[in-house]
Formats: structure tokens, C-alpha cells, sequence
């Protein structure tokens, strides 16, 4: 079963069990699906759709710094909820040091490419051909940090 099938399922669940909070998040989820779709007249696979899933989830993560900064905890924790139910779709994380051993061999691949050690003016590419290889695998901040890390030592 396809992950939007998957959400469509649960939607349908969360209409019979009457659970307002996961409805409205599905349903958004499913809205911006819809919208991607429509907008770049194409139908999204698995990987698409952990995108915009990776996009919602971001997009929660910086409203809750937000709200925690104005001391708006009811709306914090809303998002937090919301948070809690989109990443139940995503595909399991890659830890800290799962990313640092993926980053050192991208690295060590563009060395044995360009015959030089990659610097801080490569961040673009090695930061290019990680997202290439982790992205919908692992947090995309944490891979930067990893990246400059490899490139600054």
C-alpha cells in the first residue's frame, strides 16, 4: 500500500472513530499533498509525499520555538500534537552517527573524484549529493552540521 493510501485509510478512521485532532491533521496533510500535485500537474510517489511530510513537520518545529518564545503554550502543544501525527508517516530517522559515516563517505567518494580533499568552498556539492542520497532518510540540519563538520576538519 502507497503512503498516500496509507493516509487516505487513516483519514477514513479518524471519520469513524471521531477523532477531530488526527482528522484535521490528515486532512491538512492530504490538502498539501493535493496542492503539490496540482501545482506541478504530476502525481506524487512515496518520495514526494515524505517530502512535503518533512516540509510540514519543519514548518511545526519552527512554530512551536515561536510559540514557546511568546509564551503561547496551548498553541505550542497544538502543534506539538500535529507534530506527533505527521511523523508517525515518516519512514524511521537515521541517528547522529549513521549521518557522520554517510557524510564521511560522500566526502571521501568527492576526493577520490576531483583528486582533493573537499573544503569549505564544496559545501554546495557535498551538501548536493548528500541530500541526493538522505533526504526522506535523515533530519536535513543534521546533515549540514555533518557536513561542515567533515569539511572543516
Amino acid at each position: 500500500m502507497s503512503l498516500k493510501d496509507q493516509i487516505t485509510e487513516d483519514m477514513k478512521t479518524a471519520m469513524r472513530a471521531k477523532d477531530s485532532e488526527r482528522l484535521g491533521t490528515i486532512r491538512l496533510l492530504q490538502a498539501a499533498i493535493k496542492q503539490r500535485e496540482v501545482d506541478e500537474r504530476i502525481t506524487l510517489d512515496d518520495a514526494a509525499v515524505v517530502a512535503v511530510l518533512d516540509k510540514l513537520v519543519k514548518q511545526r518545529k519552527d512554530s512551536i520555538a515561536a510559540y514557546e518564545q511568546a509564551a503561547r503554550q496551548d498553541l505550542a502543544d497544538k502543534e506539538k500534537a500535529e507534530m506527533a501525527v505527521l511523523q508517525a508517516y515518516l519512514p524511521a530517522r537515521m541517528g547522529e552517527d549513521e549521518i557522520k559515516a554517510a557524510v564521511q563517505a560522500i566526502a571521501a567518494a568527492f576526493e577520490a573524484e576531483n583528486s582533493r580533499k573537499p573544503g569549505a568552498a564544496d559545501m554546495g556539492k557535498v551538501m548536493g549529493a548528500a541530500k541526493a542520497q538522505l533526504a526522506g532518510k535523515a533530519d536535513m540540519g543534521v546533515v549540514s552540521t555533518a557536513v561542515k563538520a567533515v569539511l572543516a576538519g
